[in-house]
């Protein structure tokens, strides 16, 4: 259906492709998947916009009469006075109405060949999106979103995950030949998180989705596209099929690095002999033999194997604790409210000591962000501060002060003076020497977050705020932040609802329900999400590979590689368990 030859693209300051191939064939789920500011966006944008790039390479597309299109960043329509039902059948209605003035057209006509051609082609075009039947489509496509109740709802008075999901089944009805989808998942509740799923699921069409959610990513696709390294791998499976392939592969290409770097001291060892040799005694021959030799280890240091996709380096994440507070509550609310059309929050009652570590949960819309925006304004007479708190947020509104500003402009804030330093210092993050000059509005999603991590990791705080931290994340840096969070010894209230966020690095879960929030254990909140979510089986086995997935890391580590290829076959049994258990 799509197949992409040889393609090469860049920027002046940065090559992202280097003649990648790969195809996606007709009605695949497709993942694509890759380290943030490594292109995927502007990769999907030349699929739809081919005219506007000049590449190198070759884009065919066979069979794909529509590309559907939904944006990481989608807002609310302007035109929002309508009805959700009304929003997503615009385009059936408008072609119901172009038929209809072309048949008013035909009765008056003289000339009918014309007009009739144009009706003949609107009628071609309304029969492939199946337009006799959109209304029972889109009320199908409500259901499998469990959003039907949403019908006749105003489309002004949608939360954001409800107006991301009306978005998706809008371009879905309309039956393109391929539907992409950049990160649809940001921000989704768990609810709308399961809705997305099943809505992926459900559709029968081709699809393209960049996402860096590790739950879709184990349950709706059967391909895989990487991108890292100006290079792309393709591979046909699940995404933890692919996971398991790359861990054999790295069993084996460390199996081989460890023998080549063995031979390569062993060659070195009679390289500095022979050296030695020729420097006591004026010999024309021993000259020659120690060339040889050192043009050997140069060979071996040459094919000692590289692998860009088997092993991604995390980002270095570590927040800088402020003086610490010995003994009592660093933060308490007391009866905290917030409105606005409509009572979000009310009676709120809770309290931090120093070193907890805390989440907020809840479905979108119910005021949380508000919340940690109000403690970190801290200009509500509800709102205790410690006098010895220093606090510092993670938010697109800390983030908008200076979108305008290069990278290195807002480093030179911090205190960077050298720009040698100034990258020193980005290099832990992931981010490579072009990343100084570029505007903060000119970088990735994921870039701009990752960057955000990394200003807030040189400020001093003992309690820190942070709003979907990994909302744009790719998967490694997602892991290096819980890594972060949980060595972190200051207070961390956190607003999330990545459940593998929540349940690795928080103490306790603060949960919002009927207009308030009450706490609960980390056990108990896994328990009420395998109840009302997720399957507790899947998630106890995803465990179990995890866990498993480490013991394995640790004697690649050793170079202990037998073991290592032993710990695989359990961990291709628990998979194996994964795919026989059923989902919610």
């Amino acid at each position: 259906m799509i197949k992409v030859e040889k393609l090469s693209y860049g920027y002046p300051q940065k090559d992202l492709y280097e003649k990648v191939s790969f195809t996606i064939e007709n009605k695949a789920h497709c993942a694509l998947i890759g380290t943030n500011g490594t292109g995927k966006s502007t990769l999907i944008d030349i699929l739809m916009h081919q005219e506007d790039y000049l590449y190198d390479g070759k884009i065919e597309m066979e069979g794909v009469n529509r590309i559907g299109y939904v944006s990481q960043f989608s807002q609310h329509d302007p035109k929002g006075e309508m009805t959700v039902f009304q929003y997503v059948s615009q385009e059936f209605v408008r072609q119901e109405k172009l038929i209809a003035d072309l048949c008013k057209k035909m009765e008056t006509a003289e000339d009918l060949e014309d007009i009739f051609a144009e009706y003949q082609e609107a009628l071609d075009e309304f029969s492939a999106i199946d337009g006799d039947a959109y209304e029972s489509n889109i009320k199908k496509q409500l259901k499998i979103a469990n959003l039907q109740k949403l019908e006749e709802q105003n489309i002004n008075r949608l939360s954001a995950g409800e107006f991301k999901l009306v978005q998706i089944i809008k371009e879905m009805v309309q039956l393109p030949g391929l539907l992409i989808m950049d990160e649809p998942d940001v921000f989704l509740d768990f609810e709308h998180l399961n809705a997305l799923r099943n809505l992926i699921n459900a559709h029968k069409g081709t699809i393209l989705v960049i996402t860096h959610n590790r739950y879709l990513l184990n349950h709706c696709f059967n391909k895989i596209l990487q991108l890292e390294n100006t290079d792309i791998q393709e591979f046909d499976g699940t995404h933890i099929e692919y996971n398991f392939e790359l861990l054999a592969t790295k069993i084996d290409l460390k199996e081989a690095e460890a023998k080549d770097q063995e031979e390569i001291d062993r060659q070195s060892a009679i390289l500095t002999k022979a050296r030695a040799k020729a420097t006591m005694f004026d010999n024309a021959s021993l000259g020659r033999a120690v060339h040889a030799r050192q043009t050997l280890v140069d060979r071996l240091k040459a094919r000692k194997i590289k692998a860009p996709f088997v092993e991604i380096k995390q980002p270095d994440i570590h927040f800088t604790l402020g003086e610490m507070q010995e003994e009592g509550d660093i933060l308490s609310l007391t009866d905290y409210s917030v409105a606005f059309d409509e009572q979000l929050l009310e009676h709120v009652n809770f309290e931090m000591k120093p070193t907890d570590h805390v989440a907020i949960v809840g479905n979108n819309g119910t005021g949380k962000t508000t919340l940690l925006n109000d403690i970190f304004e801290n200009k509500n007479n509800t709102i205790k501060i410690s006098e010895t708190v220093e606090v510092q947020m993670f938010s697109t509104l800390t983030e908008a002060r200076y979108v305008e500003k290069t990278v290195m402009e807002v480093l030179e804030t911090k205190g960077f003076v050298k720009k040698q330093d100034a990258l020193a210092y980005l290099v832990k993050y992931g981010f490579e020497e072009d990343i100084l000059e570029q505007k903060i509005n000119e970088l990735s999603g994921g870039e701009r977050d990752l960057f955000q991590l990394a200003v807030l990791s040189l400020e001093k705080a003992n309690l820190l705020l942070l709003d979907e931290p990994t909302g744009h994340l790719d998967i490694y840096a997602q892991i290096a932040l819980e890594e972060a969070v949980s060595e972190y010894q200051g207070a961390v209230l956190m607003v999330s609802h990545d459940f593998y966020t929540v349940a690795n690095c928080v103490d306790y879960v603060l949960f919002v329900e009927n207009n308030t929030v009450r706490k609960m254990s980390t056990r108990k909140f896994r328990q009420m999400i395998y109840a009302n979510y997720f399957d507790k089986d899947y998630l106890l086995l995803e465990q179990d590979k995890k866990e498993l997935e480490l013991r394995i890391q640790k004697m690649i580590q050793k170079n202990d590689f037998d073991q290592a290829r032993a710990l695989m076959e359990a961990l291709e049994e628990i998979i194996k368990k994964m795919k026989n258990v059923g989902t919610l």
